[in-house]
């Protein structure tokens, strides 16, 4: 009997730690967005769900969450044995559909064979620097194949307004703005005790400012979950700081189904990276009900518009004074908003409607449906 169903494979090498919780490996925003999408498009039956993942020691195919996982690449191998296998692996999963997210030489990879094959090519864009010319300038070979592949892609989706713009200003490519897409647990009222911080220690997340931000507050308990960035070599300098802090709590890493305790549990969430699109954290704040705090990033102006937070836009003094303010009444009203926000833009369940319809529409234009 013919297998009718619309057949979606999304690229994330390092998200398996979001499927299988025994790993203990560094996954970031970009994972986990895909990781949702991926396993609320698997319950319904019209879609087949494929996720090309890492090699972390697992089968070469398993099924979790009703999505197929199949390995096909090993971070150790050369990067064109990398790429030669990552070409293979799509030809043996055979979708109809492939999307990944974020700015990588495997966007080109995934563009040629789309091409090649004819199948669809789907992007995802998971920060500002995809969309206002920072990876091209940053790789002017890669980022030239980088912008030849989005103006060939069938659809791009980006996380925000003002990244749809930048991508069309920059490269000329229109986008559809979809938020990240979350699972909303229910709303727990505990005890909240600490300012927090929690990503990726990666150079544009500017966890040291989270450092210094407790450094100058010293009445205040801060904690910061910081994973280990790929290719870090300050992490350890950067764990020496923060525990020479009395008012610091380091964490490592927490697994992911046991974050939403910490950000229950926190005051203010504070952001103090550079640039972002639009950071998961962000959401899992929200979910929590806890006010944010961004240093820069504040995505079309949602902090103000929907009362989530503060943002004091590059301006250390105000940031501070801006932390005070919501340490106070202010915090606590705007958690309720930041709740009531997450409810109504975030919700997964509602989100994947619009990529199905997305899929849909993509594979009848094209003849595959």
């Amino acid at each position: 009997m013919q297998d009718t169903r619309i057949r979606v494979c999304f690229i994330a090498p390092k998200a398996y730690p979001l499927f299988n919780p025994e790993v203990n490996a560094v996954f970031g925003g970009a994972e986990v967005d895909l990781y949702y999408l991926a396993t609320e498009l698997a319950r319904d039956e019209e879609f087949a769900v494929s996720f090309l993942v890492a090699d972390y020691g697992q089968p070469p195919q398993e099924r979790r969450h009703n999505v197929k996982l199949v390995k096909g690449i090993n971070f150790r191998q050369p990067q064109l044995l990398s790429a030669l296998r990552i070409w293979r692996t799509l030809a043996r999963i055979d979708a109809q559909v492939y999307m990944l997210k974020s700015a990588s030489p495997g966007v080109i990879i995934t563009d040629a064979y789309c091409h090649i094959r004819k199948q669809i090519f789907v992007f995802r864009t998971a920060s500002s620097m995809d969309c206002d010319g920072t990876y091209s300038r940053e790789h002017p070979f890669l980022g030239r194949l980088y912008t030849r592949s989005l103006r060939k892609a069938q659809a791009i989706v980006t996380q925000n307004q003002r990244d749809a713009e930048s991508l069309q200003q920059t490269l000329g490519v229109d986008s559809t703005v979809v938020p990240n897409g979350h699972r909303l647990p229910e709303l727990t009222l505990r005890p909240r005790e600490t300012v927090l911080w929690a990503g990726r220690s990666a150079a544009v997340k500017r966890a040291d400012l989270f450092l210094k931000l407790a450094q100058e507050i010293p009445d205040q308990y801060f904690t910061l979950i910081c994973q280990r960035a790929t290719g870090d070599n300050d992490y350890n300098a950067l764990i020496k700081q923060a525990r020479e802090l009395a008012n610091v709590t380091f964490i490592p890493r927490v697994a992911f189904h046991e974050i939403g305790s910490y950000f229950a549990a926190a005051k203010v969430f504070v952001n103090t990276s550079n640039a972002e699109g639009f950071p998961n954290t962000f959401v899992q704040a929200c979910c929590s009900g806890t006010p944010i705090l961004s240093l820069n990033v504040n995505p079309d102006g949602f902090l103000d518009k929907h009362h989530c937070g503060c943002c004091a836009n590059g301006d250390w003094e105000r940031f501070k004074q801006q932390l005070a303010e919501l340490l106070g009444p202010a915090g606590v009203e705007r958690g309720a908003c930041a709740r009531r926000y997450v409810e109504a833009h975030h919700d997964v369940t509602k989100i994947i409607e619009t990529y199905k319809q997305l899929f849909r529409r993509l594979t009848r234009e094209d003849g595959h449906g």
